[in-house]
């Protein structure tokens, strides 16, 4: 129940803010806004680009958007050319025709506009990139770092001894489990039951799953629950898990710069909370060659996504069942 308060609270942070922004911007956008089924996460991001859009109109003295009437005069080059000087990469081309797409989708199914332009508009190619992820090795490397604190300088290793048994319990948990950075800072201590080896969590866009972890991960988080439970917390974060140096709920950038400072030790560069999660979802499709399970497990609502991520696992499976099937005795 925590736990969910907690993303509701994100929520209501994200509503706040979109708020902010709709109330300078035409009502229709507030309509789009209430009707279309998402996360208020989701919508801000499509209110952002949005609105980056109309901007980019008047300054460029193209349209003045303060209608519905004045929405279907854009054409597809003024989407184009909105894109071009958006100084993106591609992925952030993309998520912001994807939200003028929706947009005008949206009024065409209430029958209010008649064409999409953004349709027209050819998606931004996004560079399929290799899947940066720990070997054997490394993980292994990673986790004694956090042990013993080798290679660390004098001042961090003064934070090392009060943080270490949290430490290795989060990152343990990441390469363990694959959860998203949001997922993990946002567990509580009674959504973890060790009768099972399961903790409840809240996926993107608030859904609750079930995640299960391993006798490895147990011990780390049992280790660091016996001195998480002697800590006298900050109100209104009694129930958080793991916790910052200042007893409240642990927060993304602490992950993120102690996850950096680890990594640093042996040079693993770009190593982050989703390299992590990349690391778990590859050796997983490694060992079951279940691209559903990883799916599922990584809580992904398409396949697609996942096998998107892993196909170059694909094409070294297919090569190997190439040598696999033999014509002829040697």
């Amino acid at each position: 129940m925590a736990m969910k308060n907690y993303t509701e609270k994100k929520e209501k942070e994200n509503l706040e803010t979109m708020q902010a922004i709709l109330n300078h911007l035409p009502s229709f956008v507030s309509e789009f806004s209430r009707g279309i089924n998402a996360a208020n996460s989701t919508k801000l991001g499509y209110i952002y680009d949005i609105r980056l859009f109309f901007e980019f109109l008047e300054e460029k003295k193209i349209a003045y958007i303060k209608s519905l009437s004045d929405l279907e005069k854009i054409k597809a080059e003024h989407i184009e050319v909105f894109l071009e000087n958006s100084n993106n990469k591609a992925v952030s081309k993309s998520r912001k025709l994807s939200a003028l797409r929706r947009l005008y989708d949206y009024f065409i199914k209430k029958e209010k506009i008649k064409n999409n332009p953004a349709n027209i508009v050819e998606t931004p190619k996004i560079p399929q990139k290799n899947i940066t992820k720990l070997d054997v090795d490394e993980i292994a490397r990673l986790l004694d770092s956090v042990e013993d604190g080798e290679n660390l300088t004098k001042t961090q290793k003064n934070y090392h001894s009060h943080t270490k048994i949290r430490d290795l319990a989060i990152i343990t948990l990441l390469l363990g489990t694959g959860l998203r950075l949001s997922e993990c800072i946002g567990i509580d201590i009674n959504h973890i039951n060790f009768e099972q080896n399961a903790i409840l969590i809240t996926r993107k866009g608030g859904n609750e799953d079930i995640v299960y972890f391993s006798q490895e991960v147990e011990r780390a988080l049992k280790d660091y629950l016996k001195e998480r439970l002697e800590k006298k917390t900050a109100q209104g974060h009694e129930n958080a898990f793991f916790l910052s140096m200042q007893n409240k709920r642990i927060g993304a950038r602490t992950v993120q710069n102690l996850i950096k400072k680890y990594t640093k030790i042996f040079n693993l560069k770009n190593i982050s909370t989703h390299k992590l999660r990349s690391t778990y979802g590859t050796n997983l499709y490694r060992e079951t060659g279940d691209i559903y399970l990883v799916a599922a497990v990584l809580g992904h609502k398409d396949v697609n996504t996942t096998r998107k991520h892993y196909a170059t696992m694909d094409e070294d499976r297919k090569k190997q069942a190439a040598k696999i099937v033999k014509l002829r005795e040697d």
